[in-house]
């Protein structure tokens, strides 16, 4: 099922996934609807594709944010799919959980599982696509067979831990090799960027063949967070018309 999650999303449009780390926390239900899809009170925009939810645990990052019990009410309260990155120690114990709670991509850091192929296995069969993170300074290279199990790879273009910092245009390359790993065969999965995305950085990231962007202030740092997400993806678009049908 997961599996045929990620098959469905290849190739169909750029996806956009605001970040409620830019969200009102004391508004999270009105802020999903602010970025939901046409008909939900967006004024007719195409809405997100998914929502992604940054979830650190003050120990693999310095920062605190929210968990599982926060990921749950939300589920219930949006019908945009779940993007869960897990800045966590341990994924190897927790990261199903966010499965089983209903997300639709649940996202670990290579640096912290254990035993990162099991895992992915774990989240498929919980019913989530499985998705890997690296660090900026992660290198790619000594993944990529470990990848060929997972169905997302989300590149971190600044340091995890905190919102609000500068896009790091190197890690580019990196997305480079993913792109035509993906593009020869090697590979079947989504490319996700997550860092310092807006409207200067997202076609260079497009460029480079991303196929899925995370987005915060960007989006929710608008008048209009779903205007935001319409404008985003059209700038991809624009970037990389070969890329996308219309």
């Amino acid at each position: 099922m997961a599996v045929e999650g990620r098959d469905s999303l290849l190739g169909v449009h750029p996806m956009i996934a605001p970040s409620i780390l830019s969200a009102d926390f004391a508004r999270l239900a009105e802020e999903a609807a602010a970025v939901a899809t046409p008909g939900e009170g967006t004024g007719g925009y195409p809405g997100a594709d998914w929502l992604h939810v940054d979830v650190m645990d003050a120990h693999f990052v310095p920062n605190l944010t929210l968990g599982l019990p926060v990921v749950q009410s939300l589920r219930a309260a949006t019908d945009i799919p779940l993007d869960c990155h897990l800045m966590i120690e341990d994924p190897d114990r927790w990261a199903p959980g966010y499965a089983e709670a209903g997300a639709k991509n649940v996202t670990v850091h290579v640096e912290a599982a254990h035993d990162p192929v099991m895992l992915a296995r774990d989240l498929r069969a919980a019913g989530a696509l499985a998705g890997l993170s690296i660090k900026p300074n992660t290198p790619l290279d000594p993944y990529v067979e470990v990848l060929k199990h997972y169905d997302t790879l989300l590149v971190m273009s600044v340091e995890p831990g905190f919102g609000g910092q500068s896009f790091m245009p190197e890690v580019l390359d990196k997305v480079r090799t993913a792109r035509r790993l993906v593009d020869t065969g090697h590979l079947k999965l989504i490319v996700e960027i997550d860092g310092g995305i807006n409207a200067d950085t997202i076609e260079e990231a497009a460029e480079a063949g991303v196929d899925c962007f995370v987005a915060g202030s960007a989006v929710y740092g608008a008048d209009d967070p779903a205007r935001a997400v319409a404008a985003l993806r059209e700038s991809v678009r624009r970037s990389a018309p070969h890329r996308w049908a219309d």
